[in-house]
């Protein structure tokens, strides 16, 4: 999921983008107006975290304009607490409100329930349980388990395995999953796809009798059940 910070604040949002990043999001993060309503209209992302008060244009308007052309959930944050502010920002279009200060775990769970709402009813048909062979991946509860055994996973672990068993059976190149998972263009001087392939079969693949990640030589890696 793909999440676009707006917020003037560099400290808060370095904080919100580490934490984010952390929970498996990807990520971008613009500190005016302007840019964030650019951001917001050229981007593809799954939600925007809004704040209120922002220079070149503030919240509200930037979420009236967005409006006009898209429909991408918001989660407005702001320093007001009147009952007037918020019912304008419900009004003007944001799908949620939290205001400052608040605990990170709250937005964690507020940003659970949007995507979910709004992704719940796009992807009514997509699977919430990916698998293959005895591995199986529970997206709703975030649980890994092969053999019936669990698998503790980091955030972006979860994320590779999500990508390789929506594709099993598929050749994913390190740029194409660099992209996907890290939301980065690949560097062939950096080997974070390789340590992370790593970690990830040191958990779900070593401790158990037979392979189910493999590596194609000079193509990138495969996931997939072999006699």
């Amino acid at each position: 999921m793909k999440i676009l910070l707006i917020e003037d604040e560099i400290k808060l949002s370095a904080y919100l983008r580490k934490g984010l990043s952390e929970a498996g999001y990807n990520v971008d993060v613009v500190h005016n107006g302007v840019d964030g309503l650019h951001m917001a209209l050229e981007g593809a992302h799954d939600l925007l975290i809004l704040d209120a008060m922002l220079p070149g244009i503030d919240g509200f308007s930037m979420l009236a304009a967005l409006r006009n052309t898209k429909q991408t959930p918001v989660l407005m944050l702001t320093a007001r607490v009147s009952v007037e502010d918020r019912v304008r920002g419900l009004q003007t279009g944001a799908d949620d409100y939290l205001v400052k200060p608040f605990a990170f775990s709250e937005l964690i769970a507020r940003i659970q329930v949007l995507l979910r709402r709004t992704h719940g009813a796009r992807d009514a048909g997509e699977p919430t349980l990916l698998g293959i062979a005895d591995l199986e991946l529970d997206l709703v509860r975030r649980k890994a388990t092969r053999a019936g055994q669990r698998i503790d996973l980091t955030a972006k672990e979860f994320l590779l395995l999500t990508l390789f068993l929506r594709r099993k059976g598929a050749v994913l190149s390190r740029t194409e999953i660099a992209e996907q998972v890290w939301d980065m263009d690949f560097d062939s001087d950096t080997n974070v796809v390789e340590v992370a392939i790593r970690r990830l079969r040191s958990k779900m693949d070593s401790p158990f009798e037979k392979t189910l990640l493999h590596t194609v030589r000079g193509m990138g890696y495969i996931l997939e059940e072999r006699s």
